[in-house]
């Protein structure tokens, strides 16, 4: 099958620029909340409440879109359980929050290699240089930040962004539709696969005291998650994935750990070396390639 999506000549206009800078934002600022949160609560309860949160009640009143269910359900599985369980667990073990919206970037790499071999979408060599040098960024980054990170977490991480690639597959072969009534229906596929792992997995004296005793950074934390990062990020993500080719929307998401690291900075006080501030810029410099290079 091939994604429709609109030609590549002249990269995204300014208002679409905009709204993918503000998602990378929103995204950049939930890994603090997803920090907090697992601090007190089991990852993988923490992620079926978000997606929960994400369903429930919108999908009362929102008509489900004219997709294929295998989208759906594909896109909620891939997100919802792939990536984010494995996200919420790996943070959990140890990984900084701040790393994390850094690893996990590499899901702009894979998401191209996949549109390109399975979606047949065109990828210009600037784009493809662009992403190779952000990564290059993102490397510098995790070097000056990561030499204390357990293994584990590490290669979760990885294997979330490889979840979050495989999902905008689903959302682009989703097309032209009501991106806000793909979130939230396809949020519905999430909760009961998390919850059952959460059960099996986890202690479930901890999900309880979760779910009797509410706490802020629990229910807010997962509020935030289910409103701002996922309806409204990804629903303004897939719009734009749905709009244009994926190599001209995917790099933006390598502004995520410019937010999430300033974030993770100012509420847990991470230093922020002169080696972290030197791979910030050399991502902000493959994002421009990336995106206002020439064909």
């Amino acid at each position: 099958m091939t994604a429709q999506a609109g030609p590549q000549k002249g990269g995204l206009p300014p208002r679409d620029m905009a709204l993918a800078v503000m998602i990378a934002f929103l995204w950049g600022v939930s890994f603090v909340a997803i920090k907090l949160g697992v601090a007190e609560a089991p990852p993988l309860f923490l992620t079926a409440l978000r997606f929960s949160l994400a369903a429930f009640p919108a999908v009362l009143f929102v008509p489900k879109p004219k997709v294929k269910l295998l989208d759906l359900a594909g896109y909620g599985l891939c997100i919802g359980v792939g990536q984010f369980g494995l996200l919420f667990a790996a943070i959990k073990m140890g990984m900084p929050a701040g790393l994390a919206s850094l690893v996990i970037q590499i899901q702009a790499l894979f998401t191209m290699s996949l549109v390109y071999l399975f979606l047949g979408q065109s990828v210009r060599k600037a784009q493809i240089f662009g992403a190779l040098v952000a990564l290059a960024g993102v490397a510098t980054i995790g070097f000056f930040r990561g030499g204390a990170t357990p293994l584990a977490p590490f290669v979760a991480v990885i294997a979330a962004a490889a979840c979050w690639s495989l999902g905008n597959i689903f959302s682009i072969r989703a097309g032209r539709t009501n991106m806000f009534a793909f979130i939230v229906w396809s949020s519905l596929f999430a909760p009961l696969p998390l919850l059952a792992m959460s059960l099996l997995l986890e202690d479930r004296s901890a999900v309880a005291s979760a779910i009797l005793h509410p706490t802020l950074a629990v229910w807010g934390g997962a509020a935030f998650l289910a409103y701002g990062a996922t309806m409204i990020g990804f629903g303004l993500w897939s719009f734009l994935l749905s709009r244009h080719p994926a190599a001209q929307v995917s790099p933006f998401s390598l502004l995520v750990p410019v937010f999430g690291i300033g974030a993770a900075t100012l509420v847990f006080h991470e230093p922020l070396s002169g080696g972290v501030l030197l791979g910030i810029g050399v991502v902000m410099a493959g994002l421009a390639i990336a995106v206002f290079g020439r064909p």
